[in-house]
């Protein structure tokens, strides 16, 4: 019985938080090489490995193994510096879809669902985790339009996500 145990920990450690919201669906057609780059965080549901950061940016890049590489950038005022996190990236499925699994710490994946893109410029990107309480907004640039943030919203909200607890990244310095 300890064996079995043990052994359905490994496995829980080892495929850490996939899955997705029941309602959200990754996009189809997803490409890789145009999702790559500067990203900027626009809104986000809290979570305490971001709380209180301002300016917060991605970067993806290839990684050599065909993974991405990822570093997560955030300003605390609070502590006058900047926090950065590394991590890496791989399709769940099909690398068509925007499904990937991400890592901070090793071999623990989280979900990471880009449930609505802008296909034409990859612009936007709306993100989710592996359940309601991850949602995240990204854009090219630290102000997109409004129309943008509303959609976001409604849609989010649609997906059942509690939009009224959004946080509104503050974009006001240079990065």
């Amino acid at each position: 019985m300890q064996r079995i145990i043990g052994y359905i920990l490994v496995v829980f450690v080892l495929t850490g938080c996939l899955g997705m919201p029941e309602k959200v669906t990754p996009v189809e057609n997803f490409e890789l090489n145009r999702y790559l780059g500067k990203w900027y965080e626009i809104a986000r549901l809290d979570h305490s490995f971001e709380r209180g950061l301002e300016r917060v940016s991605a970067e993806y890049s290839m990684r050599d193994d065909g993974g991405v590489s990822v570093v997560n950038r955030g300003y605390s005022s609070e502590d006058n510096e900047w926090r950065v996190a590394e991590g890496k990236a791989y399709f769940v499925d099909d690398v068509k879809k925007g499904y990937l699994k991400v890592s901070f710490f090793g071999t623990f994946y989280g979900s990471y669902v880009v449930f609505e893109l802008d296909h034409d410029g990859y612009e936007y990107a709306f993100i989710s985790g592996p359940d309601t309480s991850y949602l995240w907004l990204l854009s090219r640039t630290p102000k997109p339009d409004q129309e943008i943030i509303e959609r976001f919203k409604r849609k989010s909200t649609e997906l059942g996500f509690d939009t009224r607890k959004l946080i509104f990244v503050n974009h006001d310095k240079d990065i």
